[in-house]
């Protein structure tokens, strides 16, 4: 990736070059055949597919009664999702939840959307990528997630699903609607769901600080009585037009809000050593965020076989957070009594299109292009009656940033031979970001990266008419990940008792992309319908890694994004799934599953041992078993993610604890039209936890744990079809 680049010709010559030859094409006629078209009653895009991807189908994401998308993923192979935080989580590929790119209908989601206030009920479908594709964003470096979302069905339905979450932690209804119906040329749906709870929990830290002499010098005790409320609605409408010529038009929008409330009054006490400056805080906090997603797209048929289409979209999303503190100091005099305001306003304007034509020998070529331009809007402002701020430190805050993209791809999947196929993609995608402020100079960042793509499948011959096969896949890809505009900003958040180890967070206007090149291989076997096992094996290597750094300004301490040198990253993965049938006849109607993945990585700037990529999970892994009789159908999951002692600097660690979720369900249907679902989760109450770690060559180790509360969480949901 090159800094400072402006968009220069060379994409677009390519893209007149791949539409002149698909002119030319079009003039010879080109014949009307390809594999990937082909798709008879026995394809598998798992299997068939030259690009590597794995479908989670609808059924399977409904199976488990879950709340949020993320408690799906948690049992997809190879996926795991970071809850060391107490609540929502990061989704991780390889580990990795910075470098995981999750689209939703192939498209980024906005800045800051919260996946965990995605319900199931609203996807169709998900699909995991190992691998780039030249017609994705390749911000991939770890792979990609792309949530499919509901659309309209072939029939006129109505659904209706009523929900119940109990558990000492959490609990409260939900509800989802759903209409759909169809016409000669016009179709239309709606899709709402709402999820309402309350929550009530004490999560803990210890912070220790260990003398350069050995003697432990400082012992500090945190308690947090924290409770609260979220609520979370989401609406998906939908109509399609079929016109005259057979052009379709759809207009599709996704709705998402989310209230969040909370009180948490927090005590340190103090057992070694001085207290903090503040001991006693009592935060409340007040969320309200608005996401508003609207697409039109249009699509056509060509006479010679081709296809084109386009989408124009807009993307509004309003945040407001107010934050209210007061806090007292060791002698019980009021210490901080303030508001913290912060707004945050986003607008964007984006478009995609593609053009799709067949060639000979089985070519099947695509180009296209994806662009827009987001305005954000960022405010903070803080005001306390009794704290004194250090000098310099802005409390009022404006920022505004401006992300300007665009991109522009073209592809081929072909087969060379009846075993052999080949996808080649290239994809050239420019970023231009913005940032200006009233407490900061202008920051513009220009990159521009080609991202050249080839994936291969191999079918070994095989014994005709056996049913079973065997296959080798081969990728090769340059991916990247560039900063968010949230990392740019240098806008500050400060703690009472600000430490090395709850450093002030504040963002790096001179952070800079990272690049990667990937290599993946992969072997799979399928021996019957639903049979199959897989090992794939991968590296990537990172330049420009961005850790991130922890200093002392000579008022507080700073914690802030750094780029870090480069990064190599290895990952193991074995996967299988299969009816018990297929194993031996007579066999009760069971389906088995299970993965593992193991992943090394290393940061060349940091000695080791441990000095991997910050927060990766080492080893993950997942078994589930679904049993079906008649109208009753059962099953059981179990996820298990290792992450251990992380060296992120010479001088500075992270610690997260294992998890374990194990999950069950049970479904009975009284009618073909009426389902009772009964969800078990954290069958085990595991708490969840973190602790990062500073040595201070003056004042020794300090080390600070967190830890919050887990719980046996149950859903009930009662499902009717009319």
């Amino acid at each position: 990736m090159h800094q400072h680049s402006s968009y220069r010709s060379i994409p677009l010559l390519v893209a007149l070059f791949l539409a002149s030859h698909a002119a030319a094409q079009e003039e010879q006629g080109a014949p009307d055949t390809h594999q990937i078209e082909v798709r008879g009653a026995a394809y598998n895009a798992r299997r068939d597919d030259t690009a590597s991807r794995i479908v989670i189908r609808r059924d399977e994401i409904a199976r488990y009664g879950d709340r949020s998308v993320l408690d799906v993923l948690k049992r997809v192979p190879g996926v795991t999702v970071d809850t060391s935080g107490g609540r929502g989580g990061a989704i991780q590929m390889r580990g990795l939840g910075s470098y995981t790119q999750v689209l939703i209908n192939g498209e980024r989601a906005p800045a800051g959307f919260d996946f965990d206030r995605l319900s199931p009920e609203v996807v169709e479908r998900i699909e995991v990528l190992r691998a780039a594709t030249a017609d994705l964003p390749t911000q991939s470096v770890a792979g990609t997630i792309n949530i499919v979302m509901r659309r309209l069905s072939g029939k006129a339905e109505r659904q209706f699903k009523l929900g119940m979450l109990q558990s000492s932690l959490f609990r409260g209804p939900s509800a989802t609607w759903r209409l759909s119906e169809r016409s000669d040329r016009l179709a239309y749906s709606l899709a709402a769901d709402l999820q309402l709870e309350r929550f009530s929990r004490v999560w803990s830290g210890v912070e220790r600080n260990t003398a350069l002499d050995g003697p432990l010098d400082r012992l500090r005790l945190t308690t947090t009585h924290e409770r609260g409320r979220m609520h979370r609605l989401n609406l998906t409408p939908r109509v399609e037009w079929t016109l005259e010529r057979g052009d379709k038009l759809s207009l599709e929008t996704l709705v998402n809000v989310n209230r969040f409330r909370n009180h948490a009054p927090s005590t340190v006490d103090t057992l070694i050593g001085t207290p903090p400056p503040v001991p006693t805080v009592t935060t409340a906090m007040r969320v309200d965020a608005e996401n508003v997603t609207t697409n039109l797209a249009w699509s056509r048929e060509l006479a010679s076989g081709a296809s084109v289409e386009a989408k124009l979209g807009v993307v509004g999303e309003n945040s407001d957070n107010l934050l209210r503190r007061a806090g007292l100091d060791p002698a019980g005099a009021p210490a901080t009594d303030g508001v913290v305001d912060t707004r945050e306003r986003m607008r964007e304007v984006n478009s995609t299109g593609k053009y799709l034509r067949k060639l000979e020998a089985g070519h099947v070529l695509a180009f296209g292009w994806d662009g827009g331009s987001n305005r954000r809007n960022d405010a903070r402002h803080e005001r306390d009656r009794v704290r004194v701020f250090p000098p310099g430190l802005p409390l009022d805050e404006h920022f505004e940033g401006r992300v300007t993209r665009l991109a522009l791809y073209g592809q081929d999947e072909w087969n060379i031979t009846p075993q052999w196929s080949m996808y080649v993609g290239a994809r050239w995608e420019g970023i231009r970001t913005r940032v200006t402020g009233d407490t900061i100079g202008p920051v513009d960042h220009r990159s521009s990266v080609w991202s050249p793509v080839l994936q291969t499948l191999y079918k070994l011959p095989g014994k005709a008419g056996s049913g079973a096969s065997d296959q080798l896949r081969l990728a090769l890809s340059r991916t990247y990940k560039a900063p968010t505009v949230d990392n740019l900003i240098p806008r500050r958040f400060t703690w009472e008792n600000n430490s090395a180890t709850e450093a002030d967070p504040q963002g790096n206007p001179e952070l800079k992309p990272e690049l990667a090149l990937g290599l993946d291989a992969g072997y799979e076997h399928y021996w019957a319908e639903g049979a199959m096992v897989a090992v794939n094996a991968s590296v990537r290597r990172i330049d420009d890694y961005t850790s991130n750094r922890i200093y002392f300004d000579g008022y507080r301490w700073i914690f802030t994004p750094v780029n870090d040198g480069r990064a190599v990253t290895r990952t193991l993965e074995l996967e299988t799934k299969f009816p018990l049938k297929t194993l031996f006849e007579g066999a009760p109607a069971i389906d088995l599953r299970a993965g593992v993945s193991r992943h090394w990585s290393r940061v060349e700037s940091v000695p080791g041992p441990d000095n991997r990529l910050e927060r990766q999970s080492p080893l993950s892994a997942t078994a589930g078993i679904d049993w079906r009789a008649g109208r009753l159908s059962a099953g059981a999951s179990v996820s298990f993610t290792r992450k251990g002692f992380v060296r992120v600097a010479a001088n500075r660690g992270f610690y997260s604890e294992a998890m374990t979720d194990l999950g069950a369900y049970a479904a009975w249907k009284f009618t073909p039209k009426q389902e009772l679902r009964l969800a078990l989760s954290n069958l085990h109450g595991e708490d969840s936890g973190f602790e990062p770690s500073y040595f201070d060559p003056a004042t020794g180790l300090e080390r600070r744990r967190w830890t919050y509360p887990g719980t046996v969480r149950a859903q009930a949901t009662y499902e009717m079809n009319f």
